[in-house]
């Protein structure tokens, strides 16, 4: 028997059930791992809301983590005992130990601590897949990254800045702002204090931004559209505040034909070779120092509630993990 936080019923932090479960060998193909941390985002809110319906009750939550190989099932023949490695998988990371499918699986190099491997996983690919392909951020480009602050969003002003764009971020407090302008931020907005659409326009002298990277949702938008050029894109990816709320095609047109996409991580890395393009590029950036990975949070697995909490009542900032 192994611990882990499982969900009978959808709705608040108090249904996040910390239990005794049974994990069989690993079958065909899959790989056991003794877990050493467990990321914590902002999606494991949405499955254990019901927000993104998982695929039976009970489950698992969590959807990112790392550890260590501790058995390997039948043909499987790239991982060993021992071996350091990380995943993102739907589901199923809240626990000490687990069975997973080796092709979903990166090994993680040594210069990567078990606790970044586990937050870079979800966040950090999502960063890579959002810069490097959704909107391919070049020199020159001038982005907007609401909730800067967050797990992807100093990630994301990092990198951005990294890649030689002009970034602007929105967060809900001065604490956060100063942890924004210390990873790559070169403006900030205070957005319970500030129109953010009025503060882009000066910041940009009215030349506005080419992307918009918005992970909040709800209450950003329309004001994200009103910050991009013409024929600039919008990027929702998350729905921290709720969800976009239907809106015309028309609205696109009224902004100045601006594109707009909602992308996720899955159909990113559909294939083993598009996944080990995403981590390697990533791995490498942080290795090579354009990438910090701090971990601002730790929480003992068996505190999945108040994590929870915490995330959203927006405590937290940066990186959070769970430790099992």
């Amino acid at each position: 028997m192994v611990k882990a936080v499982r969900v009978h019923q959808i709705g608040g932090p108090e249904v996040l059930t910390y239990e005794d479960i049974e994990v069989p060998s690993p079958g065909h193909g899959e790989v056991r791992i003794r877990q050493h941390a467990v990321g914590l985002n902002f999606i494991d809110t949405y499955f254990r809301t019901g927000l993104y319906k998982a695929p039976a009750l009970p489950f698992i939550a969590g959807n990112e983590a790392s550890g260590e190989v501790i058995s390997t099932g039948p043909g499987v023949t790239n991982f060993h005992p021992g071996d350091r490695v990380a995943y993102y998988f739907n589901l199923g990371a809240y626990t000490s130990e687990r069975n997973i499918p080796a092709e979903k699986l990166v090994k993680l190099p040594d210069m990567i601590s078990y606790e970044q491997g586990a937050v870079l996983m979800l966040k950090g690919l999502t960063v890579f897949y959002l810069l490097h392909k959704t909107f391919k951020v070049e020199p020159g480009h001038r982005v907007l990254i609401h909730a800067a602050a967050g797990g992807i969003g100093l990630l994301a002003c990092q990198w951005a800045k990294a890649l030689g764009a002009n970034v602007i971020g929105t967060v809900g407090s001065r604490e956060k702002a100063e942890l924004a302008l210390s990873n790559g931020c070169d403006h900030v907005i205070l957005y319970n204090e500030e129109d953010f659409v009025a503060q882009v326009k000066q910041i940009s002298r009215n030349e506005l931004c080419d992307v918009v990277y918005d992970g909040v949702g709800k209450t950003t938008f329309p004001g994200s559209l009103s910050c991009l050029r013409p024929r600039g894109l919008f990027v929702s990816f998350g729905n921290a505040s709720g969800p976009v709320p239907p809106f015309s095609l028309q609205e696109l047109n009224n902004h100045g034909s601006l594109f707009a996409t909602r992308p996720k991580l899955n159909d990113y890395i559909p294939t083993r070779h598009e996944l080990l393009e995403g981590a390697d590029t990533l791995f490498s950036a942080v290795i090579s120092g354009k990438l910090h990975v701090p971990i601002h949070h730790a929480y003992a697995l068996k505190d999945a509630q108040k994590a929870h909490h915490d995330l959203e009542s927006r405590v937290t900032v940066g990186a959070s993990i769970l430790r099992p």
